[in-house]
């Protein structure tokens, strides 16, 4: 065997860091712990490896917090503090449920329509199947919450067991504001109990927003409209206001990072600084991804990733072995298929997309498919690997 070959491709390692405050120099601490990582476990740096970091503690060190009573103060400046339709919002504790507390201290009614049989991001409310069995279109029809009652009666989620619908309905209510829930899919619905509307849709939020203000609409603004801006000395995110946020303490939310373009190039500096080697960097957040059990796609976040180098913008750029293997190269094999196979890698060049060679790869931007592999590996728990080092992504069958 060629002892210069390599066995090994792609490698994804979370890399343990220190906990991260407000205020910590998160580019030495990222690069230090890398460094530290490789020096430890035996491996060495190599030229296009990636190291991502979540952008959970990109957020805590820049110290991107808000509080309840700053969504509240924010959404009566720009609604009125009357009558305001919360629609499309995910049904989520940790993402949502202290946004709508906000909401709610920021109004005296709230008219919340929930997209059904699921959320946006696939949490469902009721199953499709007694969706079918009690002869809705789920496309059309506009439920009450004493119909919603009446057909499906209480419903709780599959992993956290709890019922939305009553969850925010007391949370509105909570927050001193009187709280009318109904179901629909269709924008304009909301339009019948009021024209000022907050749409809470993350991937969709764009064309939301056309079809209500089509329709007449007399205020709409999403979720990254709000927090925009500092109330009261807070954070804030320009881009993306209260998308991306997640709960931080029973009154506080952490919100997405605000811009860390220069994070990720100092990263890369320091890196090659210490080693000669370009890295590539980038800050992830939820990856891209869909639960075949519970149906639910991770990404709640407006994008994966905020920030990166250039060494990962684009898509890949692949042949598909099994299919040179199985047709251009069928009657080879051994070392003759391996050699035909190699050079056709390297002969590759410009797109190959159309190219039959390429079909079932995946054309999805780097930064997704990175960026899920990362959120995957460092999982949201206490794994304590905020940071992970992806080696070998970019190589191919001739490294």
């Amino acid at each position: 065997m060629d002892q210069n070959v390599r066995l090994v491709g792609t490698v994804s390692r979370g890399i343990r860091c220190p906990i991260i405050r407000e205020g910590d120099d998160l580019s030495t601490i990222v690069s230090e712990s890398v460094l530290n990582a490789a020096k430890s476990e035996g491996f060495e740096l190599r030229d296009k490896d990636v190291i991502a970091i979540t952008e959970s503690i990109v957020a805590r060190a820049q110290g991107n917090y808000a509080s309840v009573d700053d969504i509240a103060k924010d959404v009566k400046a720009k609604f009125g503090g009357e009558t305001v339709g919360v629609i499309f919002p995910i049904l989520s504790r940790n993402r949502f449920a202290i946004c709508l507390r906000g909401i709610a201290k920021g109004c005296k009614k709230v008219v919340l329509m929930l997209s059904y049989p699921s959320d946006e991001v696939g949490n469902q409310l009721v199953s499709l199947d007694k969706i079918d069995e009690a002869g809705i279109n789920p496309y059309s029809d506009v439920l009450s919450l004493e119909r919603y009652r009446e057909v499906f009666g209480n419903c709780v989620h599959e992993f956290t067991g709890v019922d939305y619908v009553d969850y925010y309905k007391k949370l509105i209510e909570d927050c001193g504001a009187e709280a009318e829930i109904v179901f629909a899919n269709q924008p304009k619905a909301i339009l019948f109990y009021t024209d000022c509307i907050l749409n809470c849709d993350i991937h969709t939020r764009k064309r939301t927003k056309r079809i209500l203000k089509e329709a007449g609409a007399k205020i709409v603004l999403g979720l990254d409209d709000i927090m925009t801006a500092p109330i009261d000395g807070s954070g804030y995110n320009e881009k993306y206001g209260l998308l991306g946020s997640n709960k931080s303490t029973e009154d506080k939310i952490k919100l997405f990072p605000q811009d860390c373009q220069d994070l990720v190039l100092s990263i890369q500096k320091k890196i090659f600084d210490a080693t000669g080697k370009k890295v590539e960097v980038m800050v992830y957040g939820d990856g891209a991804f869909k639960d075949p059990q519970g149906k639910i796609w991770e990404l709640a976040d407006p994008v994966v990733s905020p920030a990166y180098t250039d060494g990962l913008i684009g898509t890949p750029n692949e042949l598909k072995l099994k299919y040179l293997a199985d047709n251009d190269f069928k009657d080879l094999s051994g070392e003759e298929l391996k050699a035909a196979i190699s050079e056709r890698i390297r002969a590759k060049e410009g797109s190959l997309v159309g190219d039959m060679a390429s079909q079932g790869t995946t054309p999805r931007q780097l930064t997704d498919l990175i960026g899920s592999l990362c959120d995957l590996t460092s999982g949201s728990g206490d794994k304590g690997t905020p940071v992970v080092l992806v080696q070998g992504y970019f190589d191919n069958y001739t490294n």
